[in-house]
């Protein structure tokens, strides 16, 4: 399939670390000016030394993300950095996007946790009205572009995270450490449903990342629990480095819409739980709930080649037989610079390795549309998904004719 028809598609990215986006050039200039060092001053030098195209180990991967970080610690730092991922997609088709970043990362005694939602939905707030003003977009031509924005809670922390955590941790120091935790994500949310409903800022949901391993999911189900009151959405990462009794948590504990990864959903192999007794039927029942739900997995092909081993042949990663199981699931990048990729990449990948047809390139295209946690009213989404799709059609036509086909409800 050209690349150049995958570039011109309207797309989604609903799985998209801030952090793992800043492009190198500004990382550059950033660290110059804040005096943080790096181990070279040139983008050729960083994809040598950090961001590079395959990595020996998930320590390794996860090193970009101490550099991003430093120069992460300003509105002007974050919204800056956000203005430049929304522009970066837009220059690839990419239609909506839903940045997520964990803003207890970055809060501080200057910039609180909203303070930091503020920022990040400036810059992305500017690159949408800049997008849209265009007069082919302006004029109904062409699909707008639109954002939302996903709060990160962490399975787990320690003081040296950020100034945030670090006062968190000294304000709770004779806590048990799994319920400071769990106090870390209650104030996450309570901060999210304040800016999302008092101040109408674009957050709309909230997600678990981190280690899972020894950090379960339901650590954190109080805050989950509120998330689903406040009529938050919910994503969260499981599957990825635990066996699917992570994703079975996340969907029964936290009440996830959608997960993150899912790698390990159809792999009976992976069941650690002794009083499951029949692992390929658990992860055979797992997989018939979520495809019964529409509970959609954020596909991220690069990144996980290039943080498991096993998947550094393509064609081993689980993608293939979700596919073939018909869920709900859709193409994402995960981290833009920390994998050196893009969304029309990783849908080249998907479609050139697993001989993906027109059809169900559509269908995973709508999906990241109909999956979205969209900010607007459920009847803005409707129309804003057949806008997009029915440009789609307008770009398959273009290269293939009248005669595709429709794309499944």
């Amino acid at each position: 399939m050209d690349r150049s028809f995958l570039e011109k598609l309207p797309k989604t990215d609903l799985h998209v670390h801030l952090d793992g986006c800043v492009r190198p050039s500004t990382l550059i200039e950033l660290a110059r000016e804040s005096g943080i060092e790096l181990p070279s001053y040139t983008e050729e030098g960083l994809r040598e030394t950090v961001f590079k195209d395959s990595y020996d180990s998930l320590n390794e991967y996860l090193r970009g993300f101490a550099y991003t970080n430093e120069v992460m610690k300003t509105r002007e730092q974050l919204e800056r950095i956000a203005y430049e991922v929304a522009v970066d997609n837009q220059l690839e088709g990419v239609r909506y996007i839903e940045v997520r970043f964990a803003p207890q990362l970055h809060a501080s005694e200057e910039m609180d946790i909203i303070d930091s939602i503020r920022a990040v939905d400036d810059g992305l707030g500017r690159a949408q009205r800049e997008f849209n003003s265009r007069p082919e977009v302006a004029g109904g031509e062409e699909p707008p572009f639109h954002y939302g924005i996903i709060a990160c809670a962490m399975r787990f922390f320690t003081p040296s995270f950020s100034d945030w955590y670090r006062r968190f941790c000294a304000m709770h120091s004779y806590t048990n450490q799994e319920m400071v935790f769990a106090l870390a994500s209650l104030e996450l949310e309570s901060a999210v449903a304040r800016a999302r409903w008092d101040e109408g800022l674009p957050v709309v949901g909230i997600d678990l990342a981190g280690s899972e391993d020894g950090w379960p999911a339901i650590n954190h189900l109080e805050a989950f629990r509120r998330a689903q009151r406040h009529f938050l959405k919910k994503t969260v990462h499981a599957g990825e480095a635990y066996g699917p009794e992570s994703i079975y948590q996340a969907i029964t504990e936290l009440y996830a819409d959608r997960i993150g990864h899912g790698l390990t959903l159809l792999d009976p192999g992976s069941v650690k739980s002794e009083y499951i007794r029949d692992p390929r039927k658990y992860v055979d029942s797992l997989a018939g709930y979520i495809a019964d739900r529409r509970i959609t997995v954020e596909v991220c092909l690069t990144s996980n080649q290039q943080t498991n081993p096993a998947f550094r042949r393509l064609e081993n990663h689980p993608f293939g037989k979700m596919m073939q199981r018909k869920l709900s699931v859709t193409i994402c990048t995960d981290n833009r610079t920390v994998s050196n990729t893009t969304v029309t990449d990783e849908l080249h990948k998907a479609v050139t390795t697993f001989g993906l047809s027109n059809y169900e390139l559509r269908n995973i295209i709508v999906y990241g549309f109909k999956r979205s946690f969209f900010p607007g009213r459920y009847d803005e989404k409707r129309r804003y998904v057949r806008q997009c799709m029915e440009y789609f059609e307008k770009i398959e036509n273009e290269y293939f004719g009248n005669d595709a086909p429709s794309f499944e409800e």
